[in-house]
């Protein structure tokens, strides 16, 4: 049954129908530039080119690495790193920028964005190596996405809005399918086409927190004439469709949340509370991203330590199960999207490897945990990306 829901999910979350409903009836006069950034450029840009075909100028997708499959050819295609930027990353911002010099006012740039997009489009006004070491601090001391991206935004050429800026007199069309919580336009991929809400003090006051200093800080445009940007996908479509699956399989569901937060243990203490107060053929369902604030050395993801904390929290019940799952595919540096287990899940960690859950989770070495057991969730790179769902069941 759970293969069924991830399954299911993956399906309704992809983007590709979105975007081609939207542009499938638009004409534009001038060059019309396509440009696809994230980890769901790929079936974005095959949208897009479904949907204009012959009128599409010049195009880019920028991707992570093995996520560009089955592109049409008039895309130039680069993939980069991700959570981490690399090279590859500066290149791509350099390519996209090099294709949208000297439009004019009849012109657009259609941006196709998705999540991911904050690392793999990057160009950093610090060094490359300052940059990133600052970048892998803050991914492992457990700051929120929207910490992350306000500095991320006052440290970079093309976000917070400096690339619709850079488009100079054209148009520029966003189409987004968003992994952000709240679906906050200038936080998803670190805005690169929407005016900045926020400000040099604010990303000073998030450096302070996490006692980071960086003295090269940049302004962000605050408004933008030129742009305009549309969401097409986000979170309370995978929601609904774990939902809607569950239903059919005769459950009853609850939805405790679409906006979930915090450290991926606690939330797994939450989530597996829920369960244990709720009756037979129940289910739990949370949707959001979590942190991890990272302490040791393991191999791990949010979704993976969650399920790893919640086969504690159930250890020896008969009738529960939890899964978490990322829907792009990928959590954290793995290839794994998540990890579903039972109440016999904690044992059978002890009996494959003589260490206990907890052991496993304090190094934060969830995906090697769960991989003893056969409670790694794969899937590969699904083509969407609209945030993480955790789900307990009470059969």
């Amino acid at each position: 049954m759970i293969q069924t829901i991830i399954k299911n999910a993956i399906r309704d979350t992809s983007p590709y129908k979105a975007v081609y409903d939207y542009l499938s009836d638009k004409t534009f006069d001038g060059k019309t530039v396509v440009l696809s950034i994230g980890k769901a450029a790929a079936p974005m840009a095959t949208a897009a080119f479904d949907a204009l075909g012959d009128n599409i100028s010049d195009a880019l997708v920028i991707t992570k690495y093995d996520h560009a499959k089955d592109i049409p050819e008039i895309f130039d295609i680069i993939e980069a790193g991700h959570p981490v930027p690399d090279e590859n990353s500066i290149k791509a911002a350099k390519s996209a920028l090099k294709k949208v010099e000297n439009l004019g006012e009849q012109d657009t740039v259609i941006v196709l964005l998705s999540g991911g997009g904050s690392a793999l489009f990057e160009y950093p006004v610090i060094p490359f190596d300052e940059y990133t070491k600052l970048v892998t601090t803050l991914l492992k001391s457990g700051c929120t996405i929207n910490e992350m991206n306000i500095i991320r935004k006052h440290l970079s050429k093309v976000k917070g809005g400096n690339f619709a800026k850079a488009c100079e007199k054209a148009q520029v069309l966003t189409l987004i399918l968003s992994d952000v919580l709240g679906d906050k336009l200038d936080i998803i991929a670190s805005g690169p086409t929407v005016a900045d809400q926020s400000t040099i003090e604010d990303a000073k006051a998030i450096l302070k927190k996490y006692n980071l200093n960086v003295p090269q800080l940049i302004e962000t445009p605050k408004s933008l004439d030129n742009s305009t940007a549309i969401i097409v996908g986000n979170i309370d479509t995978l929601c609904n469709s774990v939902k809607n699956t569950l239903e059919e399989y005769g459950y009853k569901t609850v939805i405790y949340g679409t906006n979930i937060e915090g450290e991926a243990r606690d939330v797994a203490k939450i989530l597996c509370n829920e369960i244990k107060k709720a009756e037979p053929k129940t289910a739990i369902i949370m949707c959001g991203e979590t942190t991890v604030t990272v302490k040791g050395n393991g191999k791990g993801g949010r979704n993976q330590e969650l399920a790893l904390a919640a086969s504690i929290e159930i250890a020896g019940s008969k009738d529960i199960q939890v899964f978490a799952f990322g829907s792009d595919g990928t959590d954290g540096p793995t290839d794994a999207a998540g990890g579903i287990i039972d109440g016999t899940t904690a044992e059978k960690i002890i009996e494959k490897s003589g260490k206990t859950a907890d052991e496993y989770l304090e190094n934060n070495d969830s995906y090697n945990a769960l991989k003893l057991v056969d409670s790694l969730i794969i899937t590969g790179a699904t083509g969407t990306n609209v945030n993480d769902v955790y789900c307990a069941i009470r059969r």
